[in-house]
């Protein structure tokens, strides 16, 4: 999938707004990653294998904001390994101190020291494949070669502010949150006319189908365990407003929101 910009009016932004791209496992990749999840967490498991039933929703409800995946949650207490495939000490370092902001919130922990073959999330830097992250237990489909997660346009010398906007919001992605303007009972209405010729331009260059994977489509309720959109989470990019049916534009969060650090501290308590 091409690598991703955003930015918003000239008028009032100069600088571009980076956007990460979703990943989607291939065949293989989905069902190894389908069992792994299971076996991580029997949550995970599809109600029919839960209850032995043909029917009932895998939701489970939450009373909080931004959404996370059902079936793809971590083991509660969890300790995931991480490992840098490549970078400089300083991006390590500063990319280490951005992450640890969710184990204040949720009952998780990060070994930094991990090993490659055990890592569950391994982490890049290449420059020309943007900045994401796989999704909760996706990361478990992914062959041990492979990056798990990259920041392709943080440097030595980035801005704390971004460090800390895109850091945090990939380690969310890696703890199973999804975009926040996919969450279906978000309030975001498109004008999906602007939005398509948007984004077919430069600097994305996504088809129809880019835009619909990674902007307009929503996740089914169903897979989600989520409650109403959060427009101050970090989870949640800054669009324009002539993206936007009624003109009025996203916030750029740079920050966990409060509704974040409930939602994830009731996700893993």
């Amino acid at each position: 999938m091409a690598k991703s910009s955003v930015k918003s009016s000239p008028r009032k932004r100069k600088a571009p707004i980076h956007m990460c791209c979703d990943r989607i496992l291939t065949g293989t990749e989905k069902v190894r990653a389908m069992h792994a999840a299971i076996l991580e967490n029997s949550k995970n498991a599809p109600p029919v294998q839960r209850t032995k039933k043909l029917f009932g929703a895998s939701s489970m409800a939450a009373p909080f904001k931004m959404a996370l995946e059902a079936g793809k949650k971590w083991a509660d207490g969890k300790t995931l390994n991480v490992s840098f495939l490549d970078g400089s000490a300083t991006q390590k370092q500063r990319v280490i101190a951005q992450a640890m902001k969710w184990t204040k919130f949720a009952n998780i922990k990060f070994n930094f020291s991990a090993r490659k073959a055990s890592a569950h999330i391994r982490i890049s830097f290449v420059a020309d494949d943007g900045s994401w992250s796989y999704i909760g237990t996706d990361n478990l489909g992914i062959p041990k070669s492979k990056p798990t997660m990259n920041f392709g346009w943080l440097r030595d010398d980035t801005d704390d502010t971004e460090y800390e906007r895109v850091v945090v919001h990939e380690f969310g992605h890696a703890l199973g949150a999804i975009h926040e303007h996919q969450n279906p009972k978000g309030g975001i209405e498109w004008n999906l006319p602007a939005v398509y010729a948007y984004f077919a331009g430069p600097p994305n260059f996504w088809s129809k189908e880019d835009t619909d994977i990674n902007v307009v489509g929503k996740y089914s309720v169903d897979q989600l365990n989520a409650s109403k959109f959060d427009p101050n989470s970090i989870m949640l990019y800054q669009f324009d407003g002539a993206l936007i049916k009624g003109g009025t534009p996203t916030k750029f969060n740079t920050r966990m929101s409060r509704g974040d650090k409930r939602f994830i501290k009731k996700q893993y308590p």
